[in-house]
């Protein structure tokens, strides 16, 4: 396995013209045995990211290594690494079994029986034994998934790059494939880089998330970290379904004030000092429907999810989303009144959009004392 170290990295593009920057001063360590997930917007540099990781694109400035060893101008057949695309690339004329196969055939020495007892010992893992005989065109989606991953595996790399490798699936697959792949990672123990545009997956798969946007690197941390402390407000608006409510306001003295008739007053007005407006942010699920407070709302929309509901409402020209419980059923049109808990308040500088504050409730359980509970 392998510990990569990204120092520095810039990726241009563009030849004379003008210089587009995909990638911009990068840093970033990937630990020995890790599940590292990019994640952002369509054009925030992940897959280029990962391309210049696998040695696929030139790196304009800086450095990769593997476990110390600099690889920055090695070709990728140079990289012990392994790739598995949105796109699975498989042969169709081969059956499952030779396109499994066929890395040991291209790269090692290894006799037809040898090969094919490591065909058979990953098809095993992949629970795909039983498809060996079988074309590509014969296998759904998730069995033809299975098969690059075998591909993969049967190289047994230092590290595993995957680039969008579930996108193709329907919702349900999807769900199943990310809970193999997270328990396959964990058996192998390889180091693995995974680009995803789903930040849903990107919470449930990664030890740590990469959050990516104008190609330069916002934060790394676990999912709590980046969804409870977010670095700024990308990260606090991109990690998180529904997304975060989020609005201007102007401070007065321990007042916040915004637009729709928002009005709250802080019982720590030390957070503001030394500023005239913040960017204020509460997560649906900390928005409570109450009698007085401070953010008068028309209700728009009730999305009915079986187990909770979610409830879209206008605070003035201000969009607000709340998760609310399945049996409260306001009418489209209905004014309704929303509060929170300054615990749960994010506060944003106005213009760096920096994070001020974050949320600062202690959601750890003890399980005991959770399981005693009843709950």
């Amino acid at each position: 396995m392998a510990t990569i170290d990204i120092t520095n990295l810039r990726k241009e593009y563009g030849d004379g013209g003008e210089q587009i920057v995909a990638v911009d001063d990068f840093d970033l360590t990937i630990e020995d045995g890790e599940f590292l997930v990019f994640v952002g917007p369509s054009g925030c540099g992940k897959t280029t990211t990962l391309r210049c990781i696998a040695g696929l694109e030139d790196v304009t400035d800086g450095a990769i290594e593997f476990d110390g060893q600099d690889v920055t101008d090695q070709r990728a057949r140079e990289r012990d690494v392994a790739m598995v695309f949105q796109n699975y690339a498989l042969y169709p004329h081969m059956t499952v079994g030779k396109n499994i196969g066929f890395p040991l055939r291209l790269s090692t020495k290894l006799s037809s029986d040898e090969i094919d007892a490591e065909v058979h010992s990953v098809a095993e893992l992949l629970g795909i034994e039983d498809l060996l005989d079988q074309k590509p065109r014969e296998l759904s989606g998730g069995q033809q998934q299975r098969v690059a991953l075998g591909r993969a595996i049967i190289r047994d790399p230092e590290v595993f790059l995957m680039d969008e490798p579930l996108s193709n699936l329907d919702a349900k697959l999807r769900s199943t494939m990310r809970t193999e792949l997270q328990e396959l990672q964990q058996e192998l123990s390889v180091t693995t880089a995974y680009v995803t545009h789903d930040q849903t997956e990107a919470m449930a798969m990664g030890d740590r998330i990469a959050v990516l946007n104008g190609g330069e690197l916002q934060q790394v941390g676990t999912a709590s970290e980046v969804y409870r402390s977010p670095a700024n407000e990308f990260v606090a608006g991109f990690i998180g379904s529904p997304s975060i409510n989020l609005l201007s306001a102007d401070v007065d003295g321990a007042v916040l004030r915004g637009p729709g008739g928002f009005e709250y007053a802080l019982e720590d007005p030390s957070l503001v000092d030394g500023r005239d407006r913040v960017r204020v942010g509460v997560r649906p699920e900390d928005l409570d429907l109450v009698s007085d407070g401070s953010m008068p709302s028309e209700v728009t929309v009730v999305e009915q999810m079986g187990n909770e509901n979610f409830l879209y409402a206008k605070m003035g020209e201000i969009d607000l989303t709340a998760r609310i419980d399945s049996e409260v059923h306001p009418d489209e049109g209905m004014t309704v009144t929303f509060g929170f808990d300054e615990d749960d308040l994010y506060l944003f500088d106005a213009d760096t959009t920096e994070s001020v504050k974050t949320k600062t409730t202690d959601t750890d359980v003890d399980l005991d004392q959770y399981v005693q509970a009843g709950r």
